[in-house]
């Protein structure tokens, strides 16, 4: 017996669109009663989400299709370039170069939107605020802030630096930084939840009993809603700056693991975008902790 993940009805959804930006309704309503929802708490949301003007809606009941619109895509894509760089990190390959990149903005009161929007992107991007309006990341995330900025048109009062000497009072040992800036016992806790529950399915993905394409989706929806619990919030500190052993990259393994596994039963059916992004990052993680 597992423990059950917790998925929100949207979260399902924006998980099955499939790579021409299609959610299959009898697929959407199969694995969601296998979660335990109601079709009634499905259509619901559904309505909504066609409301919003995120989908559009054809045909009836679970003969219907739902065609996410071209900004839902684009917004729920999951950054690829993070994923990666923390597998990475994982295995050695993104050791820290003692740079630490900061990043401040002046936006006015006027403009409280874009200045708060702002704020939210680069915590959402790993940074830590330093005081007001200035905010540190220990990677070089310089493209990422400077796209946020410009989609939010506060470019103008952005403002971009490095620095190997950061110090917070009389603290300037990077490590002892890191503990101060960042909370990173909330984090490594959301980690060993994280492997916890993969480690079972895990072992039923390597079993020899049979599992159905419904199980096998429903394996790979619970998965991915937990791999972004635990990775959301993580600033994919390097290795160096944190405390050992570190639960995330045990966690990691053991998900890309199981993505493996989930690819070798794959059987050639065709698969949500989302879990062949998965796929094909985590396989070469995967293969390298078997060696």
């Amino acid at each position: 017996m597992t423990d059950r993940i917790e998925i929100p009805t949207r979260m399902l959804v924006h998980a099955l669109i499939r790579e021409d930006g299609t959610v299959d309704a009898d697929e959407l309503y199969t694995v969601a009663n296998t979660l335990g929802m109601s079709d009634q708490q499905v259509r619901l949301c559904v309505k909504r989400l066609v409301a919003e003007g995120r989908f559009t809606h054809e045909g009836r009941g679970r003969k219907a299709r739902l065609h996410a619109t071209p900004d839902t895509v684009r917004a729920l894509a999951p950054n690829a370039d993070f994923l990666r760089h923390a597998f990475d990190q994982d295995a050695g390959l993104a050791p820290w170069d003692g740079v630490w990149h900061l990043a401040a903005f002046a936006v006015p009161e006027s403009e409280r939107t874009s200045r708060d929007l702002l704020r939210e992107t680069l915590v959402h991007l790993g940074g830590a605020p330093l005081q007001g309006g200035l905010y540190v990341c220990a990677n070089a995330w310089e493209r990422y802030v400077e796209e946020a900025a410009h989609r939010l048109g506060a470019h103008g009062g952005l403002t971009l630096l490095t620095s190997t000497d950061l110090r917070r009072g009389d603290t300037r040992e990077p490590a002892e930084l890191a503990r101060l800036l960042w909370p990173l016992q909330e984090i490594a806790d959301r980690y060993h939840r994280l492997g916890r529950l993969a480690r079972p399915r895990l072992d039923r993905l390597t079993g020899t009993a049979k599992l159905s394409p419904s199980e096998l989706l429903t394996i790979a929806v619970e998965l991915a809603a937990e791999l972004t619990r635990a990775m959301e919030p993580d600033p994919l500190l390097p290795p160096e700056l944190l405390p050992r052993p570190w639960p995330g990259a045990g966690a990691r393994e053991t998900v890309a693991r199981c993505w493996a596994a989930l690819h070798d039963r794959e059987g050639g059916e065709a698969r949500p975008a989302l879990f062949r992004l998965y796929a094909d990052i985590t396989r070469g993680a995967a293969g390298r902790a078997a060696r």
